[in-house]
């Protein structure tokens, strides 16, 4: 038998037992293919900038008719739970302090008659301790304002009005943003996970000596560690791309070869990762840790959560060395806008250099244990 067929029965040897080894310990299935699915159906409810339910605080000092439709707009409005009326601005104020309010607003007592006029203004006060929230919540009250200020300009004078639309999400729908970019974010910490536990395990089960006296090669160690999470990281991405498309009704109108092509990259850097955190991790407890040590950065300087363009110019060229942040970028933009190929394929290629130094690196690590 030849040196290349030795070769692959032993890689086909440590692939089945790899999977096996997943497939066969209940902490293993459980900690790998039951938190990314119960966090994809959690989060994509949990996880949202919108702003629902809160309790607004209203001094009305003005009788007159704009005031009255300003405050039937705010009773009206879907965001507020309820408008609680005050007689002095000191309860207004204490009502902020104790966090009942996320924001007061104040009318003024000639407010009917400036807006008749073309002005009219209302003080708001926010919780600034809610900041966030606080802004999104002011955003929301200053489009019901303008509203009544639109509404009494005569037809002969308006101006042309300014019509705004949200392009490839029209109706500003949380749920198509974060599907997508959960997508990348589960996937990282399954691929994550697999590979940061493999040699850990190995060693901590004793069956680590084991490979230093086969005639196994560093090669096809790491081929047979990265093949697994590979295809497992790989079925659990296409699992939560369907259940976006047909779960949450979320609309996929790129290509869906490139995107498949992107998401294998994309295990494939974060296997190399995984195999380093391994090689260096005595139990696997310590690979689970160091696994949540990298993850978590990487994932709050990816640009899931805040742009990357608003990070120190050093952060954003660490940000680029991140898997996680050019696989957002192709994943948002093949759901919702048909991402072009040429720019799927801009970030295809640092994908495939980050794989590539990741493994490499994986590689020496590996072979400088096992010697």
């Amino acid at each position: 038998m030849s040196h290349a067929m030795l070769s692959f029965t032993r890689l086909r040897a440590q692939f089945v037992k790899e999977v096996l080894s997943v497939l066969r310990d209940p902490r293993s299935r459980m900690l790998v293919f039951v938190p990314p699915i119960l966090q994809l159906l959690v989060f994509a409810f949990a996880a949202t900038l919108e702003v629902r339910n809160v309790d607004v605080a209203v001094y009305n000092q003005d009788t007159g008719r704009w005031s009255h439709e300003l405050l039937q707009r705010l009773d009206g409005a879907r965001f507020i739970s309820h408008v609680r009326h005050v007689d002095s601005p000191r309860r207004l104020h204490e009502l902020i302090d104790r966090g009942e309010v996320i924001a007061a607003l104040a009318i003024p007592v000639d407010f009917s008659r400036a807006v008749a006029t073309g002005g009219g203004h209302a003080q708001v006060l926010v919780d600034g301790r809610r900041s966030n929230a606080g802004q999104i919540t002011v955003a929301y009250l200053s489009t019901i304002a303008a509203g009544i200020g639109a509404g009494l300009v005569p037809d002969a004078q308006a101006p042309a009005p300014v019509v705004v639309r949200h392009w490839f999400n029209p109706n500003l729908v949380y749920r198509w943003f974060i599907v997508p970019g959960l997508t990348g974010i589960l996937a990282l910490f399954s691929a994550l996970l697999i590979t940061s536990l493999s040699i850990a395990r190995e060693r901590e089960l004793g069956t680590f000596d084991q490979l230093l006296v086969s005639p196994t090669s560093t090669p096809e160690i790491i081929i047979s560690k990265s093949l697994p999470a590979l295809a497992i990281g790989t079925l659990l991405g296409l699992f939560m791309i369907g259940a976006g498309v047909f779960l949450f009704n979320i609309p996929f109108t790129g290509s869906f070869g490139l995107l498949l092509a992107s998401l294998v990259l994309f295990i494939l850097s974060v296997v190399g990762i995984g195999l380093m955190i391994s090689a260096v991790s005595a139990t696997q407890q310590q690979a689970i840790l160091g696994a949540f040590a990298i993850g978590v950065p990487a994932v709050l300087m990816s640009g899931f959560a805040t742009p990357v363009e608003n990070m120190p110019v050093a952060l954003q060229w660490m940000a680029q060395a991140i898997p996680l942040t050019h696989f957002l970028v192709v994943v948002e933009g093949t759901f919702l806008k048909a991402m072009p190929a040429a720019d799927i394929l801009a970030n295809l290629w640092p994908l495939a250099v980050i794989a590539l130094v990741t493994l490499t690196l994986a590689t020496a690590l590996v072979r400088s244990r096992l010697q």
